[in-house]
């Protein structure tokens, strides 16, 4: 009924022996699983019990739940992969007592994952009369409080943009659904997490294609508790059965970014991976968005020569060029003669040393659009009928899994990089993240999941074309708000943090999508003026993240759409100076073509916050704080001595012992420096 057993039809579990009595213990060196014979189960982390007895695998019926089976078997054997290596199988099996239901427990672990469990689940009515069934859930686990309290991380979109990682109060209570959150929110990366200062437990499905589950972690009595479900309904009919989705549960130190880590390499090894992307995806980026959609052309080319002046390499010209979303039409009140303007405008661009971008919002039709009038086949619709909307254009969405609607986005695409000669596209739009099912009859699908599991087929198909014509293309992804949809990530050179919220948004994000991307990633901050006091380029800096800018020059437009903020978005002299430092600093040093080295930090609970990367020998740190005067510490140096400089202000700070390797620091802010060996040692 979902994803194929994991002992019989999953291609990466390979018997290397034959199955053999085991008891009723799984598991590795770093996380152990026992049941007891009503296959309830309790944890233990390197050894040490975490939990108490706890019903973790249930059945969701219209009577309540199934979570008691007694236990009648097990068995465990070797497995061999050629893409995971060696592991082991545990299978385990009951009937509940109180109903006519089998129960098979599958749990498999990976000698290169330490801490990780693969877990599948096949339910079975034996009974002679239809079940009901409200859904399932795996991995239901509950951490007793300790001091300190939790930290959760939630790879799942919400509409209301909130933080993906953020405390745990008294009334926490997420669901974090991977389905739409509404219209055109929805989707993610399929891990939540939930963390103490001692340990942490990460949930979350290693299926090749998205799945409508959900990942709730909620504050208890005793603690904090998390678990993955599927609210799906059916009924299992006699003699039927139910296959849960792959699922993993993860035990790990730190915060997030250990269990993201290994779960990007596990979906590596099954082919899903971002793609390396080229050189100028690490150049810094100004956006004409300071403009708005009103822009006129002679605005952006008057701020170019001010842009390549101050460092800036891209030069992105957003929304407004279109007559609509949808079309894609040019608009001729601001390019008069259609595309031989815009060949200019790109011409123009690059006369200044810069590379043209251009935005672009595919699957959105407004009203009133030719294309929505002509090709009403290519919208979205769910099961009554109705279509789904893109709220901030308040246009409708188009199927990603339907070929016309694919062909008509491949075309564009073709004109922008081929015909006029564009290097990059922006993709942007929350409704770019995830998709609903579509019961568009015109469509054909297979099944209403199509659109849903189509869209990064559809991505695929965009990056290939501007890629096929241009390698050197930067397709950048901007799903407004949203948290990334991990598998889209394959037709991705750039990820920005999309509209964040706060400097911690830039911040905690950039370590999620650096953690999933790895060494491949090309993570930009967004808009500098999104950040705390608009001016915030420590916290993209810091973390080794691309850095842009929507500044204005030398005015602010006179009717902006909504109320400039203080002091508006204009490149001030005092502005110019600081921009220019920045940018210097940027590319000196290269970060995101450095080693991100997330595990030595926890972002929740170590203060100041710090994150550090490796790069040509020296080690960079960055610590974040309104204010702090205290001890800073310098993990992960090798043995020796190092010379730690702080580069914003261009000043020596003295010399650490890897040892013990205690500064004492005072600043704003943040504090940006540099650890280079003494003596070249390292």
């Amino acid at each position: 009924m979902a994803g194929g057993m994991a002992w019989s039809a999953a291609p990466w579990v390979r018997a290397a022996t034959a199955p053999r009595q085991g008891d009723s213990k799984a598991g590795d060196a770093m996380l152990g699983i026992e049941l007891d014979q009503r296959m309830h189960s309790r944890l233990s982390v390197q050894g040490k019990l975490l939990t108490g007895w706890q019903a973790s695998e249930t059945l969701l019926v219209d009577s309540g739940e199934l979570s008691d089976f007694n236990l009648s078997g097990q068995q465990v054997h070797d497995l061999q992969d050629p893409r995971h290596g060696r592991g082991r199988q545990w299978l385990f099996r009951g009937r509940a007592a109180a109903a006519e239901v089998e129960k098979e427990l599958a749990l498999s672990s990976f000698d290169a994952l330490p801490g990780l469990l693969l877990v599948q689940v096949r339910y079975r009515n034996l009974g002679k009369r239809p079940l009901a069934v409200t859904g399932w859930r795996s991995s239901a686990h509950e951490l007793d409080h300790a001091a300190g309290g939790f930290w959760s991380f939630s790879g799942a979109t919400h509409t209301d943009r909130r933080d993906w990682a953020q405390p745990v109060g008294d009334d926490f209570d997420q669901r974090n659904t991977l389905a739409m959150d509404s219209s055109d929110y929805g989707g993610g990366t399929p891990v939540a997490n939930l963390w103490r200062r001692d340990i942490g437990l990460a949930v979350g499905h290693v299926e090749p294609v998205p799945r409508p589950l959900d990942m709730p972690v909620r504050r208890t009595a005793k603690g904090a508790s998390i678990a993955i479900e599927s609210p799906a309904a059916l009924t299992l009919a006699p003699g039927a059965e139910l296959v849960t989705e792959r699922t993993f549960l993860a035990a790990h130190h730190g915060d997030f970014y250990a269990p993201l880590e290994q779960y990007r390499l596990f979906m590596q090894a099954e082919g899903i991976e971002g793609p390396r992307p080229p050189e100028s995806a690490f150049a810094p980026i100004w956006c004409a968005w300071g403009y708005e959609r009103n822009f006129n052309v002679e605005q952006i080319l008057g701020t170019l020569p001010k842009a390549s002046e101050l460092g800036f390499e891209w030069a992105v010209l957003d929304d407004g060029w279109q007559t609509n979303e949808g079309d894609w039409q040019i608009d001729r009140k601001k390019f008069p003669r259609g595309n031989q303007d815009m060949r200019a405008f790109v011409a123009r661009v690059r006369e200044q040393g810069m590379r043209p971008r251009l935005w672009l919002a595919p699957l959105a039709a407004d009203p009133g659009s030719d294309v929505l009038h002509d090709h009403t086949d290519m919208l979205l619709l769910d099961k009554d009928g109705a279509f789904q909307t893109v709220t901030w254009w308040n246009a409708l969405t188009q199927c990603p899994a339907y070929q016309p609607t694919i062909d008509f986005y491949v075309s564009l695409v073709r004109k922008i990089i081929g015909d006029w000669g564009f290097e990059g596209i922006k993709l942007d739009g929350q409704h770019l993240n995830a998709v609903a099912p579509c019961y568009n009859p015109a469509h054909n699908h297979a099944s209403p999941q199509d659109s849903v599991e189509g869209l990064a087929k559809f991505w695929q198909a965009i990056y290939d074309t501007a890629h096929a014509i241009n390698p050197d293309a930067v397709i950048e992804l901007c799903p407004c708000g949203t948290a990334f949809a991990f598998h889209n990530l394959p037709a991705t050179d750039q990820y920005p943090s999309s509209d964040p919220l706060s400097s911690w948004q830039v911040r905690s994000k950039g370590k999620s999508v650096k953690a999933l991307m790895g060494a491949r990633s090309s993570y930009a901050g967004d808009h500098v003026e999104l950040s705390d006091n608009r001016d915030d380029f420590a916290s993209s800096v810091g973390i080794g993240a691309v850095i842009s800018t929507k500044f204005t020059w030398p005015r602010d437009i006179d009717n902006p759409m909504e109320p400039l903020p203080p002091g508006g978005f204009v490149l001030t002299p005092e502005r110019e100076v600081l921009w220019r430092k920045w940018v210097d600093l940027y590319k000196t040093h290269m970060l995101p073509k450095g080693e991100y080295l997330g595990t030595l930090y926890d972002i929740g609970f170590d203060k100041p916050e710090a994150h550090v990367i490796r790069k040509d020998g020296a080690q960079y740190y960055t610590f974040y704080a309104p204010e702090w005067d205290g001890r800073i510490e310098l993990r992960g140096l090798a043995a020796g001595r190092w010379k730690v400089r702080d580069l914003f202000n261009d000043v020596d700070l003295g010399i650490v012992d890897a040892a013990s390797p205690l500064l004492s620091a005072r600043f704003q802010r943040f504090l940006f420096v540099q650890a280079s060996p003494v003596g070249g040692q390292a």
